[in-house]
């Protein structure tokens, strides 16, 4: 018991790491499960590969608050009216990955949830970064404000992030992508990438508690909050490191990283089918 509280909470710093940096928190978290391999079922890791972004997402709520809420009474009516509309451009980005989520989720697992189109998703994205980010070094940003996005920009993003739902793809690496090719600035890609996170999150992590049911076992319902808690308090650290870093720094280094990240699994995998 001890043993998988100590990978459950490993699993909860991965998490709170990865999935706000554009390296695929997903895939992280399979290729760590795989390594550590707690002594709970495959259901229910499965499950717990998703339902533990929900820690994450709350620490975007916590630290976004006063800009997320319509209702502040610190707010003018113009910046009530702005946080509506801000929350309606991320309704109209979040529904094509709810679509495709909703239809295809279940074989998408099936067919994308293992090490090897883990790895390809890291360095393929991690191609595409060093690419855009080449491409825009001495262009200026067309979008500097989350009210400047239009809707055939939101949808644009949309389409990225339905990508995001292949593993190795990184929901934030894929939207941040999208948005950079279409102009739009560094810090306003991340932060409209992290509250389009919060319908999606909940969204997938509701479907993933309703496949697996609720007869949690006494077990499984403290590690889910276990690792839920350890995600929320790295994501906060997470968050203020990456919006202080693209202040100073592109997205190259974290392209390079998918890169070496994917190889290294490549050969991983080439080794262990060689060894058996």
């Amino acid at each position: 018991m001890i043993l998988d509280i100590l990978k459950v909470i490993v699993l909860g710093i991965v998490e709170g790491i990865t999935e706000w940096l554009p390296v695929s928190s997903t895939g992280h978290l399979i290729l760590v499960g795989d390594v550590l391999k707690p002594d709970l079922s495959d259901a229910f890791m499965e499950m717990f590969n998703v339902v533990i972004q929900l820690g994450a997402i709350m620490a975007v709520v916590v630290l976004y608050f006063h800009k997320l809420n319509p209702f502040s009474p610190k707010k003018s009516r113009k910046q009530k009216m702005l946080t509506w509309q801000m929350w309606i451009k991320v309704a109209i980005a979040s529904v094509p990955a709810a679509i495709v989520g909703l239809l295809f989720n279940d074989y998408l697992d099936a067919l994308f949830y293992k090490p090897l189109p883990v790895a390809v998703m890291l360095i393929v994205y991690g191609i595409l970064f060093i690419i855009v980010e080449n491409r825009n070094r001495h262009v200026q940003p067309r979008v500097t404000k989350i009210s400047e996005l239009t809707v055939q920009m939101l949808i644009w993003i949309g389409v990225f992030q339905m990508l995001a739902l292949i593993p190795g793809t990184s929901r934030s690496g894929a939207t941040i992508v999208g948005a950079l090719m279409i102009g739009i600035s560094r810090g306003v890609a991340a932060e409209f990438t992290f509250f389009l996170a919060i319908p999606v999150m909940f969204g997938a992590s509701f479907l993933k508690i309703l496949g697996f049911g609720l007869s949690f076992t006494g077990k499984e319902a403290v590690m889910l909050l276990l690792g839920c808690v350890v995600s929320f308090g790295v994501s906060i650290a997470a968050i203020k490191f990456l919006m202080g870093y693209i202040k100073q720094h592109d997205f190259k280094i974290f392209g390079y990283y998918r890169i070496i990240l994917g190889a290294v699994i490549i050969v991983a995998s080439i080794v262990q089918l060689i060894l058996r």
